[in-house]
C-alpha cells in the first residue's frame, strides 16, 4: 500500500518488533503472548497487507484494552473435543494468541486423524487472517480459516450492513519460493484499507462503499464514522447489484458468517457491533475457524507440491492481455513485497509515526526513532 501515501519514512522490522512487544506488555500481556501478538501484527507489513499491521496497534489493540473490552491475558478453553477437532472459548483474550493456539491445534489433530478443525467463540480482532494458514503450510498442510467481524457489508439489494467483512483464507504449499497464499475479505475492500487511506488523506475509488441512497460514496473520514452509525456500508465481493454477481460476495460472506458462529453457538450479525442497547462499549465476542488438512492422508508431499506448482507456473505463463507485463498468482505479489521490505522495513507516515511517539511517551518507553532527528 505504498502508493497510498505521499510521505513515509521506513522503519527497521526490528525496532518495530521491539517497540510493539513493550506496548503490549506495558499493557498487561504477558511476554510470550506479546511476542505472538507483535508477530503476526509485523507479518501484515512485511507482506504488503499494511491495513491490518502496525497501523492497528493503537485504535484496535491499545485502546480496546483500554477500555476494558478486551483483556491482555488470554484464557484459551477447550471446552469439546474430539480426534479431530475442538470448540474453544477465547474469553475476549488477544485475538492473535487465541488464533495462533488454535491453529496449533489443529495442525496437531491433522497429524493425527489427516485433519483438523477448531472452532472459537467470545475472541477478538486477530489480525491478518493469512498468518494462521500460513502455519500450516510451514508443517506441510494446506491451512484454511476464517473469521467474523463487526458489521460492515450490505447485503445485495440492501444498504444496512449486516455482515463482517469476514475473509475466507487459504495457504497452500507449493514446490515454489511461495506457497498459494490468499487472504482477501468478502467485501470489495475492507474497513483497514480504507483507513489506510484516511491515514493518507485521499479519497476511496468509487464502489468501494455505499450510501443510505443506495449510491456509491467515496469521502472516506467520514465514511469511516458512518460504518459505525450504519449510514454507510461497505460493498460485497463483486459490487453493487447483481449485474456484476454481488450476490456472490454477499454468499460468501454469509457463508463465512454461519462457521463462525453456528458451530460456536457464538455471536453473529448485529451482536458483534461493540455497542450494548445503551449505546456502551462492550466486548465483541468474534468467532474463528482453522481448518488443517495433512496432504500425506491423501498423497505424497513432495507430488502435491509439484501439481501445485505447476498449475501456478502454468496460469502465470497463460497469454497476457494487450499492454499487460505479467500475470501474478495469489502469494506472489506478497512474497515480491517481503523481498522489498525485509532490508528497508515498514512505511510509517506522519500519523502512523505520531502514533509510535505517543504511545512511547504515554508508556515510558526507552526509544529515540530515526524521524526525530530530522522532524
Amino acid at each position: 500500500m505504498d502508493m497510498v501515501y505521499d510521505d513515509v519514512v521506513y522503519l527497521k522490522f526490528n525496532i518495530i518488533e521491539n517497540f510493539m512487544k513493550d506496548c503490549f506488555m506495558a499493557l498487561g500481556v504477558p511476554k510470550e503472548d506479546a511476542a505472538i501478538c507483535t508477530d503476526v501484527l509485523i507479518e501484515a507489513d512485511k507482506r504488503g497487507i499494511d491495513s491490518h499491521g502496525i497501523g492497528r496497534l493503537k485504535p484496535i489493540y491499545v485502546d480496546r484494552i483500554k477500555l476494558g473490552i478486551q483483556n491482555p491475558v488470554t484464557k484459551f478453553e477447550v471446552i469439546k473435543e474430539t480426534l479431530a477437532t475442538a470448540l474453544v472459548d477465547g474469553h475476549d483474550g488477544m485475538g492473535h494468541v487465541i488464533g495462533y493456539r488454535a491453529m496449533k491445534l489443529a495442525i496437531e489433530k491433522a497429524k493425527k486423524c489427516g485433519i483438523g478443525m477448531v472452532a472459537v467463540k467470545n475472541s477478538t480482532h486477530y489480525g491478518i487472517a493469512g498468518y494462521y494458514p500460513l502455519m500450516a503450510v510451514e508443517e506441510g498442510m494446506i491451512g484454511i480459516t476464517g473469521t467474523n467481524a463487526r458489521p460492515s457489508i450490505a447485503p445485495t439489494f440492501g444498504i444496512e450492513n449486516m455482515l463482517g467483512t469476514n475473509p475466507l483464507t487459504f495457504g497452500i504449499p507449493s514446490d515454489e519460493e511461495f506457497p498459494f497464499f490468499l487472504d482477501c475479505a468478502t467485501s470489495v475492500s475492507q474497513r483497514g484499507k480504507i483507513e489506510v487511506y484516511d491515514r493518507a488523506g485521499k479519497e476511496l475509488p468509487e464502489g468501494w462503499v455505499i450510501g443510505k441512497d443506495g449510491k456509491a460514496r467515496t469521502d472516506t473520514h467520514q465514511i469511516l464514522k458512518d460504518l459505525n452509525t450504519g449510514d454507510a456500508a461497505l460493498v460485497p465481493l463483486g459490487g453493487i447489484g447483481e449485474e456484476t454477481s454481488g450476490y456472490k460476495g454477499y454468499g460468501y460472506a454469509t457463508v463465512v458468517e454461519i462457521l463462525s458462529a453456528a458451530l460456536q453457538s457464538g455471536n453473529y450479525l448485529k451482536m458483534l457491533s461493540g455497542f450494548d442497547s445503551e449505546g456502551k462499549r462492550v466486548p465483541y465476542h468474534l468467532g474463528h475457524f482453522f481448518i488443517a488438512i495433512n496432504i500425506e492422508a491423501f498423497t505424497e508431499l513432495d507430488e502435491f507440491k509439484k501439481t501445485t506448482g505447476k498449475i501456478l507456473r502454468d496460469l502465470r505463463n497463460s497469454q497476457k492481455a494487450p499492454g499487460e507485463e505479467r500475470i501474478y498468482t495469489a502469494g506472489e505479489k506478497e512474497y515480491l513485497v517481503m523481498q522489498e521490505r525485509k532490508d528497508k522495513g515498514a512505511p510509517l507516515n506522519k500519523i502512523l509515526r505520531d502514533q509510535f511517539v505517543e504511545l512511547r511517551d504515554e508508556f515510558e518507553l526507552n526509544y529515540k526513532f530515526p524521524w526525530e532527528r530530522s522532524e
